[in-house]
């Protein structure tokens, strides 16, 4: 990855066609209460948030994590922060390692992009 910050897509008030093509509902479900959760993916991720309220915040591509456990250090090294709630469609990065900062609990239909190369 050349870029130091991975990208975020986020489809604010997405069309109901664009819903449609989509047909998340046939996609799992996945919801979690407010809190704060550590995460990585391992594959692009593409879901739908029914309901509730995130701020994602990616590390640096560039830091090394020296280690898995929870460390307050962690959000020190936020320099930004990706929004979103009910009713967007957001696009998360193969490699992005972030802090999912949920402060209205999320139901969300999720499905995982494998791309051959």
């Amino acid at each position: 990855m050349a870029d130091k910050y991975p990208r975020i897509i986020v489809e604010k008030n997405p069309s109901q066609a664009r819903l449609d093509e989509l047909n998340f509902k046939s996609w799992p479900k996945w919801g979690c209460s407010p809190g704060k959760y550590h995460l990585k993916y391992e594959a692009e991720e593409i879901c739908y948030i029914v309901k509730g309220r995130v701020k994602v915040y990616p590390k640096s591509s560039s830091s090394s994590s020296s280690s898995s456990s929870s460390s307050p250090s962690l959000d020190a090294e936020v320099e930004w922060c990706v929004e979103f709630g009910a009713g967007d469609i957001v696009t998360l990065p193969k490699g992005l390692s972030c802090t999912w900062d949920v402060s209205l609990s999320v139901d969300k239909h999720y499905m995982f992009l494998h791309h051959s190369s």
